[in-house]
């Protein structure tokens, strides 16, 4: 199976962590913390792989690639 891309940024205002995937129809999640959207997106893309007609068998592997950007952060001292 090939590799499925995931691109995330920060939403500054909403503080949050948006994700979205060309590579799989209706993937759009949010979180407020990376490594939990992470585990969000683990649990969403077989889903919404097999929502979307892909046949899947039990055990199947899944590669997927997460690119994260962000613009701005804030650090106070």
């Amino acid at each position: 199976m090939k590799p499925i891309t995931v691109r995330t940024e920060w939403d500054n205002e909403a503080q949050l962590w948006v994700a979205v995937s060309d590579d799989v129809a209706r993937l759009a999640t949010e979180h407020h913390a990376f490594d939990a959207l992470v585990e969000k997106l683990k649990v969403m893309i077989p889903e919404l792989l097999k929502a979307n007609g892909q046949q899947l068998v039990e055990g199947t592997q899944i590669p997927f690639h997460v690119f994260s950007e962000c613009d701005s952060m804030t650090i106070a001292v």
